[in-house]
């Protein structure tokens, strides 16, 4: 079992940077769409329009461009959208960074010796900063060479297919598209508890801009993104507290991967509360704050300098016109779509986070080809498509397929197979030997659900997935001969132990 993590020296001056409040998202929509032109401008023409350039979005920007239809991307603030910016990859980047902490404070087991470890957070920041301007330099280039026209600025629709544009430079600009793709993402949930708003608490895009180590921090939300910061802040030298208002981490996941988090967690120091509603929020994140909580029906005051709010996301559709453009919303504020990610009004598409899909980038880009084919002329659907994701705690759990309570839910029947890490081989050599694999096997030998949790279980989960697309029966992993010592050579030893029969 490991140790916990020793404390580091930090510094913890106050922050420069703090979450604004966001305005909540508005359900009401229009039945006729209106148009609300400025007089006596004249709309630029395009073939394709799209607002927003996160993932699926840039890249049918650059594609359809390249294939001789003139485009133009209309966007605020974060060219490439929330992953390369603000989400998934700058915080794989300090993610990163913890983990090599870790390692430091871990160097006794491997035969080396600590002295006088600090964590600076500024170089730490500064890292992460680097990659994201590469990043930036890529995109600007795919842009300019694919002939798609980028345009800075906030747009709404004023009427059907027909965006306004706020551009940074102080200009309006108004566009029609002949066919108009929407990819304005989601943006982190402020719930609408007394003082929270006021207190000023970082989102996870202040988070990756801090310079310096929260003191004592309390996270709201014991999800993907409240765990991977969480760990990571730990690491780093700051005490940690998850706030979690339901009953376990990871709520809709296996209880064994639940408890196996809480027992990660609990390891590393990090204090723990589930099943708290907080009912106030006192103070200002930076300095010093407050929360009232019901926990087990009393009443707790937790106290620390910093919030982290990571309890959901809201879609990003209020105030940009979309009841002028005959686009409708579900009850929860997400674009309404169809298998074709098709909205209510012709020839306009949305994609990613916006339109309800699983908030992944990898499914952003997966919309991304659905809608490429359709404008095509092609006849793709979202039906069916496998979802595999990661959590890139340390270690990382991951998933495709069915959960065993999944499973359970619809009635489907299945053999159970489970691995502990350690009696992987190189889970070994690595000192790395948390956790454990476990598949699910149906009556016609077929894999219809993997997890792991454990040391690259985003990688293992890849070889597995690939054998589910090819509809192998899980014996040609059982029978495969993977280098020895690898964590996918586990799989021959997971499959081994698939209980015999049918299910």
């Amino acid at each position: 079992m490991p140790k916990k993590t020793a404390e580091p020296k930090v510094s913890t001056k106050a922050p420069k940077a703090a979450a604004s409040a966001e305005p909540r998202v508005s359900k009401s929509t229009s039945a006729e769409p209106k148009t609300s032109k400025p007089t006596g401008t004249e709309p630029e023409e395009f073939d394709l329009l799209i607002l927003g350039s996160g993932t699926g979005g840039k890249l049918l920007a650059w594609t359809l461009a390249a294939k001789g239809m003139k485009t133009a991307s209309i966007e605020r603030k974060y060219i490439g959208g929330s992953c390369v910016n603000v989400a998934c990859l700058p915080s794989k980047n300090v993610i990163q960074s913890a983990k090599v902490a870790s390692y430091f404070f871990r160097s006794d087991e491997f035969g080396l010796t600590k002295d006088n470890v600090q964590i600076h957070m500024g170089v730490v920041r500064e890292r992460k900063r680097k990659m994201v301007a590469g990043s930036l330099e890529v995109h600007m280039a795919n842009y300019k060479s694919s002939g798609a026209q980028l345009i800075m600025g906030s747009g709404r629709f004023i009427g059907p297919k027909m965006i306004e544009v706020a551009t940074t430079e102080g200009k309006k600009r108004v566009l029609h598209g002949k066919k108009v793709v929407i990819n304005i993402g989601t943006r982190a949930t402020l719930e609408p508890i007394p003082g929270l708003v006021d207190a000023q608490p970082l989102t996870h895009i202040e988070a990756l801009e801090l310079d310096r180590v929260p003191a004592r921090l309390l996270v709201i939300g014991g999800g993907y993104v409240g765990l991977e910061f969480a760990q990571a802040m730990r690491r780093f030298g700051s005490r940690v507290t998850i706030i979690e208002r339901n009953a376990r981490l990871a709520h809709r996941e296996d209880e064994d991967i639940s408890s196996a988090l809480h027992e990660l967690f609990k390891d590393e120091g990090i204090e723990i509360l589930t099943g708290a509603e907080i009912k106030r929020v006192e103070g200002k994140s930076g300095d010093s704050v407050k929360l009232h909580l019901n926990h087990g029906g009393r009443n707790v005051v937790l106290e620390g300098t910093d919030i982290l709010v990571a309890a959901g996301r809201t879609p990003n559709t209020d105030g940009i016109g979309l009841d002028t453009a005959g686009v409708k919303l579900t009850d929860r504020g997400y674009i309404k779509v169809n298998e074709r990610l098709e909205t209510t009004a012709p020839d306009v598409w949305a994609i990613g986070d916006c339109a309800g899909s699983p908030h992944f980038t990898h499914i952003s880009e997966n919309d991304f080809s659905i809608v490429k084919e359709n404008i095509l002329g092609g006849n793709r659907v979202t039906t069916g498509r496998q979802v595999p994701f990661c959590m890139f705690t340390d270690p990382e759990f991951a998933r495709i397929g069915l959960s065993e309570t999944e499973a359970r839910e619809r009635g489907i029947a299945y053999r159970l197979a489970k691995l502990p890490m350690d009696h992987v081989f190189r889970a070994r050599t690595i000192s790395e030997t948390r956790g454990f694999m476990k598949a699910l096997v149906d009556k016609n030998e077929r894999i219809i659900g993997f997890t792991a949790f454990g040391w690259d279980a985003g990688e293992i989960m890849a070889v597995v997935q690939v054998a589910m697309i090819a509809g192998l029966p899980y014996t040609a992993l059982r029978d495969a001969i993977f280098t020895h010592p690898t964590m996918a050579e586990g799989l021959i030893q997971l499959f081994a132990t698939v209980p015999p029969g049918k299910a």
